[in-house]
């Protein structure tokens, strides 16, 4: 059955922030050293930090999985910057609605729900094919993380970083940790060609302990992967955003059947197929923005532009949340004539 999202009124109120807040701020925010901390108060006052959280600490009017998708399509079309630092919260919201730790889940749950503690992402470093760039090591009442986290965003705005480390059996120890630095715990800005002012840093971790009363899941590696196509449809949403607007702006109905086509795709791919419709996702937000870079002609390459910026973002959505399968599909498409 196809879920209706016309009638959600959370979803008119994404609409509403995304054009009249964040597309306005958007050129602002682009060159920006950090996400105004009032975009992200406003995502908390409207219950959007609730978005993957379970009834009861959600109370946003988003009926079924498309139209959760649609929302974040919808605010990203405003602000990518700020969307892509907000979505990556909702990791640790699930983490803390589905964990074993009764403890953690009635002290942490609530408080990521609401937006009054907000959190950022580390799980590549564990996860990633080969040696993990960050260990983890069992001691007495908790572990040792040891290695590197790079892209972690959204430092000097979140408190809590949901971090996962892989230790010496393929084990993969996921946590809760203070975003605070230590003497075991530094961080590294990243420049970055778009999506700066998510404020996007490498974490070093030096022997740092975590708590087990911290740890929200353990599980294998290899579960890991099997379970991780599924997850890759929220960031699709980013790039069909992105192509969103850049098709608004340059006035081109041609594409808007390849934009509903692209989020249909998303919606129905099952694990095997997901990542091609990913890359369709990243291939048409990029050739969206290009097309309105040549309509808008010499003018695109001012900063003050929005087709620059789209361009920009268009190209880091074609590497970010990236797996083997999306990267193999996007090269096919660029080198196929």
């Amino acid at each position: 059955m196809t879920v209706s999202t016309e009638e959600s009124t959370s979803l008119r109120q994404a609409r509403e922030i995304a054009d009249e807040v964040f597309f306005p701020a958007a050129l602002a925010v682009d060159s920006a050293d950090r996400v105004p901390l009032s975009h992200l108060d406003l995502l908390a006052e409207h219950g959007f930090y609730g978005l993957a959280a379970p009834p009861g600490f959600n109370r946003l009017d988003l009926p079924g999985f498309p139209a959760v998708c649609r929302a974040i399509e919808t605010l990203a079309s405003g602000c990518l910057t700020t969307t892509f630092l907000w979505a990556q919260h909702h990791n640790a919201v699930m983490a803390a609605a589905n964990t074993g730790n009764a403890a953690l889940r009635e002290a942490w749950l609530e408080p990521l729900a609401t937006g009054h503690r907000r959190a950022g992402l580390a799980i590549g470093a564990a996860v990633r094919p080969g040696p993990a760039a960050l260990s983890a090591t069992p001691v007495d009442g908790g572990f040792l993380f040891t290695g590197d986290a790079p892209w972690v965003s959204g430092w000097g705005l979140v408190d809590t970083i949901y971090v996962a480390a892989r230790q010496p059996d393929d084990t993969l120890v996921f946590a809760l940790v203070d975003a605070a630095t230590s003497d075991t715990f530094t961080v590294e800005p990243l420049r970055m060609s778009a999506v700066n002012a998510s404020s996007t840093v490498t974490v070093t971790f030096a022997d740092h302990f975590v708590p087990a009363d911290r740890v929200t899941n353990q599980m294998p590696l290899e579960a890991w992967r099997q379970r991780d196509p599924a997850t890759l449809r929220f960031n699709g949403s980013l790039a069909l955003g992105v192509a969103d607007r850049a098709i608004e702006l340059a006035d081109e109905p041609r594409l808007r059947p390849q934009l509903d086509a692209a989020r249909d795709g998303l919606d129905s791919a099952d694990p095997g197929t997901m990542p091609a419709a990913r890359a369709a996702a990243s291939e048409l937000a990029l050739r969206a923005s290009a097309n309105l870079a040549v309509t808008a002609g010499s003018r695109a390459v001012l900063l003050d532009e929005h087709a620059q910026r789209l361009v920009r973002e268009a190209t880091f959505l074609l590497v970010f949340g990236s797996r083997p399968g999306i990267r193999d599909a996007l090269r096919t498409a660029f080198t196929t004539a």
